[in-house]
């Protein structure tokens, strides 16, 4: 199991977007990608699952660019002294990310049908890019390589979840020669394709939008909502521990010296 250090490790990888100004300079940067590069959204659920599990925990660390999702995080950065930042939730940037992005062929991997057809459209309607190969979230992880390598998109798109999709992301990196920026989505293509409405802009802004997800999910969402907000409280607890240990650790710095 990972210690609360390596997952504070993680934490502290995540960027911070204060500004209008940042957004836009961390867009132009997704859109110029040289090589295979993952852009990943941290949360408290992905804590969650770093905690406990070692695999997911690798996963994450093999991201590029790590942004920071959700209200609970933006409560818990500052007690572990990390700055929040702006909410850069993948539900509102990846969209945006989209319609800023140049013409670029993309594929989408996860979900299932109707939903891709019904995201496409959505996308085909609003932003300039040629979607170029969508594939269900349920096939074995190679399947996935295989096709990126047969189409060869600028974007991929990946819509499994946590943290299936940050693994399948990490082996579409290994395996991918070509400039690719592989995006880790969640439920990104449901809630464009209208499978799940989104909260009102005010219940949003208040930060209650996962109580809206759950009375859409109950029964999917109430052990990750719910229970797993006990878990994340006793992971702060714990990262708040590890960041003081490293702190008081630190040597001292070195007294100064008058020059003679």
């Amino acid at each position: 199991m990972p210690s609360p250090r390596d997952v504070l490790a993680l934490i502290e990888r995540i960027r911070c977007i204060s500004s209008e100004e940042e957004r836009q300079h961390l867009l132009s940067s997704l859109g110029a990608v040289e090589r295979p590069t993952i852009l990943s959204f941290v949360n408290a659920h992905s804590v969650n699952l770093c905690a406990t599990s070692a695999p997911a925990l690798a996963a994450f660390r093999a991201s590029d660019v790590i942004l920071r999702d959700g209200i609970a995080l933006q409560l818990s950065l500052p007690w572990l002294g990390q700055p929040a930042g702006l909410n850069m939730n993948g539900t509102d940037f990846i969209p945006l990310l989209l319609r800023t992005l140049s013409a670029r062929r993309v594929a989408i991997y996860g979900t299932a049908t109707p939903w891709l057809e019904r995201c496409r459209t959505h996308l085909e309607d609003c932003t300039p890019h040629a979607y170029v190969d969508l594939q269900h979230g349920f096939h074995p992880n190679g399947h996935y390589i295989e096709c990126a390598r047969q189409h060869r998109p600028d974007v991929i798109l990946l819509a499994m979840g946590m943290p299936r999709q940050e693994e399948v992301a990490v082996e579409l990196k290994r395996a991918l020669d070509h400039k690719v920026l592989i995006v880790n989505g969640g439920a990104i293509v449901d809630f464009l394709a209208g499978r799940f409405a989104r909260a009102p802009t005010l219940v949003q802004r208040l930060g209650f939008e996962w109580a809206f997800r759950l009375a859409q999910e109950p029964r999917r969402l109430f052990r990750r909502y719910c229970v797993g907000a006990f878990g994340f409280a006793h992971n702060v607890l714990l990262l708040r521990r590890a960041a003081a240990t490293r702190s008081s650790r630190a040597p001292a710095p070195a007294p100064m010296h008058k020059e003679l």
